[in-house]
């Protein structure tokens, strides 16, 4: 008896160990991640001289919110580039985000519940954009893009961001369809129910937490892209955010305060949209990943 309390007291203090380990581990990973987060908004509260400062101010000893207002001032040009950058990175987005996951529901249902010739081969064709880099599609798609007229429009970002959206959307969509159970839609049927009946009132409400994760990907995708921006827009007045945050970039200097103000500013609706549906986002993680 008294070996058998030893080897379970070891066994809980071990277990006690690796615990603690874990929690010191991902304690270390969430600063890694958030440092730059909280340098870059303080660097942000900055004067351009006191940003420029060697060793470097951990706090500066007069921080200031005037990056931030010349930002929001529409009275201001920063401030009126900025918001017509920052509203259309949210037109571009959204809207990919929408088209994407209306695209991707029927088509990830198809792969997911139909058997057909080819569908193996069709389902990791679709995959098979997002196996090469961005930079080995500019040329094609700018000269198809110039070929359609959408050169300066967000058409062509809405269009490019549906390549190497759509495909992580429909697989992510599919992985999320094959763990609902399929006897519910037979019952539906049973019930007198049409297919798309059974689909829109039994696998879509079920699916929910998958449309929003995939939502916040192809939002998030979309809202960052830089290459193509860059490419496909050259007039100042359709640029969006990771284009044209680069005037705070000039020949002779940086304005580093105004940029970290630009970015930080920049990542909100990203970290605001992600916190809301954090629920959503780890379900679908957690049910897509396990095998009913």
């Amino acid at each position: 008896m008294t070996m058998e309390l030893s080897a379970g007291a070891a066994k809980r203090r071990g277990a006690g160990g690796w615990r603690w380990s874990g929690r010191i581990f991902l304690a270390l990973l969430l600063g890694f991640t958030v440092m730059p987060m909280i340098w870059m908004f303080i660097t942000s509260l900055k004067t351009g001289f006191a940003a420029m400062q060697y060793p470097p101010q951990w706090w500066p000893a007069s921080p200031t919110l005037e990056n931030y207002w010349r930002l929001v001032d529409p009275s201001g040009t920063v401030g009126r580039d900025f918001i017509q950058y920052f509203w259309n990175s949210m037109w571009v987005s959204t809207l990919t985000t929408i088209l994407a996951v209306i695209v991707a529901v029927p088509a990830a249902y198809a792969f997911s519940r139909f058997r057909f010739p080819g569908r193996n081969f069709l389902f990791f064709a679709v995959l098979l954009r997002n196996m090469f880099p961005a930079v080995v599609f500019l040329v094609p798609l700018f000269i198809l893009m110039k070929a359609l007229g959408l050169v300066n429009t967000h058409g062509s970002l809405i269009l490019t961001y549906l390549t190497f959206g759509l495909p992580l959307a429909i697989w992510l969509l599919k992985g999320f369809y094959d763990n609902i159970p399929v006897q519910l839609e037979q019952a539906a049927r049973i019930d007198g129910a049409t297919r798309f009946q059974a689909f829109f009132l039994i696998v879509m409400p079920l699916s929910t937490p998958g449309i929003i994760a995939t939502s916040i990907y192809s939002f998030i995708g979309a809202w960052n892209e830089y290459i193509y921006a860059y490419t496909f827009l050259t007039r100042h007045d359709q640029m969006t955010l990771p284009v044209g945050i680069q005037r705070f970039f000039s020949e002779n200097a940086t304005d580093w305060p105004g940029l970290m103000a630009a970015t930080f500013m920049m990542s909100i609706p990203v970290v605001v949209l992600f916190l809301v549906l954090q629920r959503y986002f780890v379900r679908a993680l957690t049910e897509g990943a396990v095998k009913h």
